[in-house]
């Protein structure tokens, strides 16, 4: 059987996970609040997109709850994760449970949840969204920024959990971690 371009047979999903899991990711926890409360997920399908405006691209699962409650409040808080929050990105990465029990958080200037503890967090607007397979893709506007806290981010990789190794305070930043600061950026791009 030849495999049409595109479909299951020609890429199967267990091999893509496999694949892609290879590609290590940070952890971060969409929030938002509506009539219902506060609501949330891991996502790990998070980037920084653009400087001027300051957009950001998620991609939660098309028919998620949280997503649907996102996309009504239009409104969204992006959490960066610690590699010590393994357990709550547990808990928001599960589905039915009351994922804020117990859990610490203030709301941002327009409301959404602020996990206590995150490395930092932004608060956003949606701009647009668009069709993604089984995913949606969203794009938001950062309408807040909140400060940074010293500490090493959560990341995933082959399906586990894992963290970075030390960085001494006293080595020069690598070409990459000045990518966003480069004041030509079309340099890179």
């Amino acid at each position: 059987m030849t495999a049409t371009p595109g479909s299951l047979a020609a890429v199967e999903a267990r091999l893509f996970r496999r694949a892609f899991g290879h590609f290590c990711t940070g952890v971060v926890v969409i929030t938002t609040c509506d009539d219902e409360g506060p609501a949330g997920f891991s996502c790990q399908a998070f980037v920084p997109l653009s400087l001027d405006p300051p957009l950001v691209l998620f991609c939660p699962q098309a028919g998620s709850d949280t997503w649907r409650r996102v996309r009504g409040s239009g409104l969204f808080g992006i959490n960066v994760l610690a590699v010590e929050h393994r357990d709550l990105s547990r808990v928001f990465g599960t589905r039915g449970t009351d994922k804020f029990a117990g859990v610490g958080w203030a709301p941002s200037p327009a409301g959404v949840p602020i996990l206590t503890g995150a490395l930092t967090w932004a608060e956003c607007r949606v701009e647009a969204v668009h069709p993604g397979g089984d995913h949606a893709i969203v794009v938001g506007r950062v309408t807040a920024l909140g400060d940074c806290r010293d500490g090493a981010p959560l990341l995933f990789y082959r399906g586990r959990y894992t963290g970075t190794a030390a960085v001494s305070p006293y080595e020069s930043p690598e070409v990459v971690d000045t990518l966003l600061a480069w004041p030509r950026h079309t340099d890179w791009i």
